[in-house]
């Protein structure tokens, strides 16, 4: 893992922020990432994510970056949630603002962007993403950082470049911070078109090993 770890960073500079996707990995493996640098980690589900804040040092940076269920919000906000990056609709960003209001936070979000309009994935159209930073911004415990997306299923760079470009653009033309893309098989195309923070799993764990158990 060590040599994995410095590998990337070095290939990624001090600008970019690397997330270490640990859903299904143990606080073991958690930790000896940790130990070994890491600060920031993605997970995919509540369940897994709050047991794992409660339990791992308080100075890491969790990201939720999978799909988020409005039920499953009032868990989350009551703890330090560091970014959510996948709000795909305006009833999910109210649900976070009221439960962030009721805590008193402010709560960092990404708008999750289905660059490939792919119907098995989650995330907004791109055409709908002006009406929706428009109503973001008029929630008044939420700080909007910027987008995110996943690569479309394919092997053809020069679609997954295509659909990065466009996410680049996105960000520009509404003046964001922050744009998440680009994984483990992908993530050195996502760098030359500009991210700022990439999410990576099996490139740092290894395969993944799945449980039924964390919905």
């Amino acid at each position: 893992m060590k040599e994995k770890i410095e590998e990337i960073k070095r290939e990624i500079g001090n600008n970019i922020t690397l997330v270490a996707v640990s859903k299904t990995r143990s606080n073991e493996e958690i930790l000896k990432a940790y130990n070994l640098g890491i600060k920031d980690f993605g997970e995919n589900y509540v369940k897994e994510l709050i047991t794992k804040m409660d339990s791992l040092p308080k100075d890491i940076n969790w990201h939720m970056i999978g799909h988020l269920q409005t039920n499953k919000v009032k868990e989350l906000i009551k703890r330090n949630i560091y970014l959510i990056e996948s709000v795909d609709s305006i009833k999910l960003a109210k649900e976070i603002n009221k439960e962030a209001i009721k805590n008193n936070k402010k709560i960092n979000i990404l708008i999750e962007i289905n660059i490939a309009n792919d119907p098995n994935k989650t995330g907004i159209k791109k055409e709908e993403l002006e009406t929706i930073i428009k109503e973001i911004k008029k929630l008044s415990n939420i700080n909007l950082k910027g987008l995110m997306a996943i690569a479309p299923n394919t092997n053809n760079t020069k679609i997954i470049k295509k659909s990065f470009k466009e996410m680049k653009e996105l960000k520009n033309k509404y003046n964001l911070q922050l744009l998440s893309m680009g994984m483990s098989n992908d993530y050195k195309i996502a760098l030359e078109e500009g991210t700022n923070i990439i999410r990576i799993g099996t490139k740092i764990f290894g395969e993944r090993r799945y449980k039924n158990n964390m919905l």
